[in-house]
């Protein structure tokens, strides 16, 4: 670990820094920077009943100096280029991600929070993110709705789902079976529809999946092999042990991307670090480019829709339907544009019912993952399994609104 209060450490770093923006470089992203201010002194966690492992956080995150060294960070470097920062900021809550990203006072153009992602631990089982709980929808709602909410006009969100340490996204918040195009797609319409940046994790554009590797020995995260050996001398079963490791093992994201159905995904005409998850050959990228239905093709779609629409970028949020245990719908507003985003979270058919509070006589129906009838009632109708759609509303028909 770095020790952040030595200025010539710093100094070397700044200097790193220029070198590569003076190379051309466009940004950074900056793992754990929430993590290089520490409590003076360096205490020691307090010791909590008899867990193996004692919580140090509130001693290494977010610390007193934090804010110091970054404005010194703007003031030497970031300062200088027209450039895009994301911090890395686990144990960060919103009022944080504001004073890291405010246009005027902060010094890091957008932080990754990890809020979102513990929605389906258990932290009541004692072992981390290895103890998983069914995850509901009014837990994610409420989180993202308060992001949204806080950082409006003060800071900005980065969104996503997926990256190196966390398990394949359809896997985890969609369904990697026969649904797993339309849960795909489904969350790739909810990351690109929120107000934020959003980030595609290398293979979810194509849905890769979890991997279940069939042994410890075909895993390779450190992390992964640690916790299964330790689960093991504290005397659990080896394949209880294997189970809890498979769901959320980093080795999930890790696996080599699928680029077709040869040998090795086509990834090396060697043997590969990480075995390749054996699903390759139905899951790759030349399946995706030659099918216009596909995920990948819809990633397209999403993109071209957010480019032609500075709504998707610029719209204030407003949650609909918040108790609502399989609809996830919100609103982006932009002076007179408005759109409608409707989420299925399920593999059930539940129904739309237009809330009073949202009052529109015209809509325009702008993507969908499935194919729609769009003469039917907009105001009240069945969702299909993980099915997503956003309209563009208005008053009347004769509104005027910006070219999609």
């Amino acid at each position: 670990d770095l020790n952040w209060e030595n200025p010539q450490l710093r100094r070397d770093i700044y200097q790193m820094m220029r070198w590569w923006l003076d190379k051309g470089v466009d940004g950074f992203r900056m793992d754990v920077i929430n993590l290089i201010s520490k409590t003076p002194g360096l205490p020691d966690a307090p010791v909590n009943g008899s867990a193996q492992y004692h919580f140090g956080g509130t001693y290494f995150a977010n610390g007193p100096r934090l804010l110091d060294f970054l404005a010194e960070m703007k003031r030497e470097v970031l300062g200088a280029y027209d450039i895009l920062t994301v911090g890395e900021a686990p144990m960060t809550t919103t009022a944080n991600a504001i004073a890291l990203t405010d246009e005027d006072t902060g010094a890091l153009s957008m932080v990754f929070h990890f809020e979102h992602m513990d929605v389906d631990i258990d932290h009541a089982q004692g072992i981390g993110k290895w103890g998983r709980r069914p995850w509901q929808l009014s837990n994610l709602k409420a989180i993202m709705t308060r992001w949204q909410g806080d950082l409006t006009d003060k800071g900005w969100n980065s969104i996503y789902l997926a990256n190196h340490d966390q398990p394949r996204s359809v896997s985890r918040f969609g369904s990697d079976g026969p649904e797993r195009v339309a849960a795909a797609t489904l969350l790739a319409t909810f990351v690109h529809l929120l107000h934020g940046t959003p980030y595609i994790y290398q293979g979810e554009e194509i849905g890769m999946t979890n991997v279940a590797f069939p042994t410890i020995n075909d895993y390779r995260d450190i992390e992964t092999l640690n916790m299964y050996h330790e689960f093991v001398a504290n005397g659990l079963d080896p394949a209880r042990a294997l189970a809890l490791i498979q769901p959320v093992s980093r080795d999930n994201a890790r696996t080599p991307l699928q680029w077709d159905s040869s040998a090795n995904a086509g990834f090396t005409t060697g043997t590969p670090w990480l075995a390749v998850n054996p699903n390759y050959t139905t899951i790759n990228v030349a399946q995706a480019l030659d099918d216009p239905a596909s995920i990948f093709a819809y990633y397209q779609r999403l993109i071209a829709l957010r480019k032609a629409n500075p709504v998707v970028v610029y719209g204030s949020y407003a949650l609909l339907l918040p108790d609502h245990p399989e609809i996830f719908a919100w609103t982006r507003t932009l002076d007179t544009d408005r759109l409608l985003v409707i989420l299925n979270f399920s593999s059930h058919t539940p129904r739309w019912e237009n809330p009073s509070q949202l009052v529109f006589a015209s809509a325009t129906l702008l993507i969908s993952n499935y194919t729609v009838d769009e003469t039917t009632n907009v105001h009240s109708f069945a969702l299909r399994p993980w099915e997503a759609r956003v309209y563009r509303i208005g008053a009347g028909a004769d509104e005027q609104h910006p070219s999609t």
